[in-house]
Formats: C-alpha cells, structure tokens, sequence
C-alpha cells in the first residue's frame, strides 16, 4: 500500500498539465504539502490515506494564481468609483493612503485574503506599503504571496524616502526568508511616480537580493505621454535603459504598448499581468494580449486593487479577459476558454515566478480548489474550461487548499475568526470615509 496525508476523491481534475489531461472520477494524493499522484479513483485504489475527502460533486483544478493585486485596498472598495485613473489616484486614493497605519492594513489584507480563499485563488503578486503587514495576513490566512513594498519617489505612511524603501525591502525580505508561502519582491510603483536613478537602483537591488521586480507599466495613454515628459521616451523604453525587463521582472497592464515593445518584452522573457475589469471600469484601453500570445507570451491575469475593480475574485477577471477581447478585435474566437484559464493558472504561475504551482502535477504544490458543479450555472458539462471561464462563479467554489492545508471548505475560514475581521473592517471602513471627505 502507498500512504499519503490526504486523498482527495472528485468527479474531476482538471489538470492544466501539458496535455490538458481531464481525469474523470479523480483521486489526489497529498504528501507533505505536494502531489504524490493522481489518476482516476480506481487508478489510485493502492493508496492509504490519513484524511479522506469527498467531493463527489465538484472539480478539482489547481488553485488559480492572482498575478497583480493591492491586497489591502479592499479598505477603499466603492470609495471612489467612476473616475478616470489619475483623478482617482490624485483626488482620493493617495490622500487616504497618506494615513494609513500596519495595522489597517493588516486587517484591510486578511479580508483581501478571505476573499480570495472563498473565490478559489490560491496565491497572488502583491504591491503596497506596509508590506510587512501584508505578509502577516497572508501568514495567518495560508495562502502565498509575492510581496513587495511600492517605492515611489515621495513620502509614503510606511517609507519617507527611497532610502527607506531599500531598507524595508530588506527586511522584508531577511523576515520571511525561507517562508515556504511567502517570498519579497522590489517593486517600483510606476515610471511616473518614479525617477531614472530610482528604477536602475530598484533594478540594482532586485540582482543583488535575487529577488523578482514588479511594476506598473504603459497602463495608459496619459501615462506615455507623462514618460515622454519625464524621460523623452515611452515607458517599455524606460525599463530597457534602466535594466528592468528580464526573466525575472513582470509587468502590471502594459496597455499602451506597440508591436515592437511586444517582441522586445517576448525576447527578454518579461511577464505581463492582465487586469482587464480594472482597465475596463477606469477606462485605462485594452492590454494586447492576442498579439503577445502570437509573439509566444502566455500572459498572467490579475484582479488590481478592491478599489478599481471591485472585487479579488479571478473567476470574474476571467469571465471578463475572454469578452474584452472577443470584443475588441471583432472575433469571437478570440481568447477561446482554454487559454483564458491557461493565463489565469500556468501564466500567472509565471508571473509569480514559481512552477511548482499553477498546474495538478506529481511533484507539484498541492495548491488545489474544489468547484462545485451541482449548482445550475454548471449544467449541463459540456465542456469543462468554457464553464469555467463563462458560467462559473468565484463562490461556487467549496474548498481551498494551499500546499496540502485546507484553508476554507463549504462556507468555514480555517484558519482565523472571520466574523471577528468583518467588525474590525466596519472600523476601518469609518476610518477611510472620514480621510476621503478631508
């Protein structure tokens, strides 16, 4: 007999492997937070497990992968909507952020995190400043992150300068150093809020640590024309000057991008991070994604920040990446369902920078969700991607699962008081109306 932590029984693995493998009557075996095997139930039938679970009705598919989001800013959600990128940063985002405190953000970052868990995301690429708090949350909810403190060139609530940024980054990264979940990243916030000297430090600093770069980049046409003030050039240009592009850099939007600046990302090997309800609702214009998948990108998806979209669930920002872009180009083959789900698994497994997650594979990360597949929305299965990515919603998802640990099942967060979250979240939200009127 072959032994194991957990065996998990299902109607379905969906299993992003190379081959697309759908297995029906799955079983999953888990040992030591990774995948020993899987195959269908009588495949698997040598197998002893300490803990069985039963999901006779659901899919079991690896835990989707958010590869750019603002964790904390579900503080800010409905704030301050229908507005157009910088009057929304300017006017009411930045002045809020102005006050904030570790430990709102902390509280702000455990209900991001219990919304993902609930919506079947697993890990995610994050951007903000108290970064430290960002990873406590994360800590406590079990998900995995990508963490990185926003270095801009003016005052932070966290960092008064560049100097503190570089040492905050630091010690993020001597913190969590051997975390098996959580792991630092640098993370200039964006050629405008930004200098030359900053982006190659940032650069410079990223090498030295070994660590991944993250940035805002080309998001809008308003940002371009600010970069051609700036620096006399676009801001995929900026990034080649100052050293950034590379195989361990990804890049959030990359909207206002052309041809050329495709192929150059493509050759680097620089990841891109799809947020297509955020540039949608802010009105920020199309990431072009077919054509980075002609040049042989499999960009990554991400949600943004609660605040410019609303929510952190991916199964929306894949509903709305596969009709953004039937729509844009006029083809409604455009971004068929399987690639959809390919980008929001195994390309923002990429952008996160670790693939040992984003695919159901022996030796993998048993990063796993569970989807319900007995509600209406999920009948008749005709084909499993499409329903996924058009008729599936983030909450008919029934169990999370990261690195062999339950962390949400059937309504119940496992890993902390989540009723008690929602009245500290009614403090803050108390909070955040009285700085945005100011």
């Amino acid at each position: 007999m072959k032994t194991c932590d957990t065996l998990l029984h299902a109607r379905y693995a969906l299993t992003q492997n190379a081959g697309r493998d759908l297995i029906p009557d799955a079983a999953i075996a888990v040992r030591a937070g990774t995948i020993a095997a899987l195959g269908t139930r009588e495949e698997m039938g040598d197998w002893q497990a300490e803990r069985h679970i039963a999901l006779p009705h659901a899919l079991l598919s690896p835990g989707l992968v958010n590869a750019h989001t603002h964790v904390a800013m579900t503080f800010l959600r409905g704030l301050a909507d229908d507005l157009p990128l910088m009057d929304w940063l300017n006017r009411f985002i930045f002045p809020v952020e102005a006050h904030l405190s570790a430990e709102i953000v902390e509280f702000s970052s455990l209900l991001g995190c219990a919304e993902m868990m609930r919506t079947g995301t697993t890990a995610f690429v994050d951007m903000y400043i108290f970064e430290n708090a960002v990873c406590r949350a994360v800590d406590q909810s079990g998900l995995r992150v990508l963490a990185g403190e926003v270095a801009f060139t003016f005052p932070s609530a966290s960092c008064r300068n560049f100097e503190e940024n570089v040492n905050t980054v630091r010690a993020l990264h001597e913190t969590w150093k051997g975390h098996p979940r959580i792991r630092a990243c640098v993370m200039p916030h964006a050629v405008y809020t930004t200098t030359r000297e900053l982006l190659t430090q940032c650069g410079e600093l990223a090498r030295e640590l070994d660590l991944p770069l993250h940035i805002h980049l080309a998001e809008t046409t308003g940002e371009t024309r600010q970069s051609m003030e700036l620096y006399g050039k676009r801001p995929v240009a900026v990034c080649e000057e100052t050293g950034l592009l590379g195989k361990k850099t990804s890049l959030a939007h990359a909207v206002d991008i052309t041809g050329e600046e495709i192929a150059l990302l493509a050759k680097t090997g620089t990841r891109v991070a799809h947020n297509p309800k955020s540039n949608m609702k802010l009105a920020s214009g199309v990431c072009p994604v077919p054509a980075m998948l002609e040049a042989g990108m499999l960009p990554g998806l991400g949600t943004d920040g609660a605040a410019s979209n609303n929510t952190l669930s991916m199964f929306g920002e894949m509903t709305a990446c596969a009709l953004m872009h039937k729509l844009t180009t006029m083809n409604p083959a455009s971004l068929p369902a399987q690639t959809v789900y390919d980008m929001a698994t195994l390309g923002s497994a990429e952008a996160f920078f670790d693939r040992s997650i984003g695919s159901l594979e022996v030796g993998k990360k048993a990063d796993i969700i569970a989807v319900d597949c007995s509600s209406p929305n999920m009948h008749p299965l005709h084909s499993l991607p499409s329903q996924l990515v058009y008729a599936a919603s983030g909450h008919d998802v029934c169990m999370t699962m990261v690195e062999g640990r339950v962390v949400y099942q059937d309504g119940q967060y496992l890993t902390f008081d989540y009723p008690s979250l929602c009245r500290e979240m009614e403090k803050v939200a108390i909070w955040a109306r009285k700085h945005a009127s100011r």
